[in-house]
């Protein structure tokens, strides 16, 4: 499947995380929409991503080492890798945050959960191989326009870091001379969804490329960092696509994660 980068890029600057849902179901169309994105968009087949519609409360169970109570949601994407993978963090990332744009770009709502669901259950729904686990869920469905009470109170109570400026995040290239497509894959990585917004990535600038890394190698709020970064190498190569600059992917060892390299022009 290829890369709708004209409707996902579109969905990176509306993108927001909900945990509160009108549980109203999603119409069959676009749930068969959605099903068949997850199957077709696999750019790793060390990972897959699984839409489920059953047992949703059994696997949203709340707060569990992590902040952020789901209610609501008629439906959820289960993020699973093979842990023999030494780059499956990243590849979760990348894979399910194209995921995350496409419900995105059809009016679904959607937020990464990482402490918060009871692995085990989506583990036995869906079912997994021995070398898989799920690494992270998404409640998907529709949210109210107005955030609730509780989704309030949850952003007061843990009150999630201000976006870093690009000043603060990527070295190199100085400002002026970075070309139009830099400076736009640049925006939209930093508008990549982290755990309460840390933003634990690093961008290391060369004349055509953006080298990708951890800010440190340690856990943020139970979440891969790395994984992280694969949210924010998707956005960076949807923002590339848009700007009619195709480029190759070139995974590393930590702390880097991996490498865009565009093609001279």
């Amino acid at each position: 499947m290829q890369i709708p980068y004209a409707e996902w890029n579109a969905a990176i600057p509306v993108r927001r995380s909900r945990r509160s849902y009108d549980s109203s179901e999603i119409v069959p169309q676009l749930l068969s929409r959605m099903q068949t994105v997850c199957q077709d968009f696999r750019p790793f087949p060390e990972v897959r991503i699984e839409l489920i519609t059953e047992s949703i409360d059994a696997v949203l169970t709340g707060i569990t080492n992590s902040y952020g109570i789901i209610r609501g949601a008629s439906a959820c994407l289960v993020f699973i890798g093979d842990m023999n993978d030494p780059h499956v963090q990243e590849k979760v990332g990348y894979t399910g945050e194209g995921i995350i744009l496409e419900a995105t770009a059809n009016g679904l709502n959607t937020c990464w959960v990482s402490g918060s669901f009871d692995r085990k259950a989506a583990s036995s729904i869906i079912g997994i191989a021995k070398n898989e686990k799920v690494l992270t869920v998404s409640p998907i469905g529709h949210s109210p326009q107005e955030p609730s009470l509780t989704e309030k109170s949850m952003m007061s109570l843990f009150r999630p870091h201000k976006r870093r400026p690009l000043s603060a995040l990527a070295s190199g290239l100085e400002e002026s001379q970075r070309p139009a497509w830099m400076k736009a894959e640049l925006d939209a990585a930093r508008l990549a969804p982290s755990a309460m917004n840390r933003q634990p990535w690093r961008f290391e600038l060369d004349r055509n490329s953006i080298t990708v890394s951890v800010d440190t190698p340690k856990l943020s709020l139970s979440i891969d960092k790395r994984l992280h970064c694969g949210i924010a190498m998707m956005h960076i190569e949807v923002a590339a696509l848009n700007c009619e600059v195709e480029g190759k992917w070139q995974l590393l060892e930590s702390p880097q994660v991996a490498r865009f390299t565009v093609k001279d022009e």
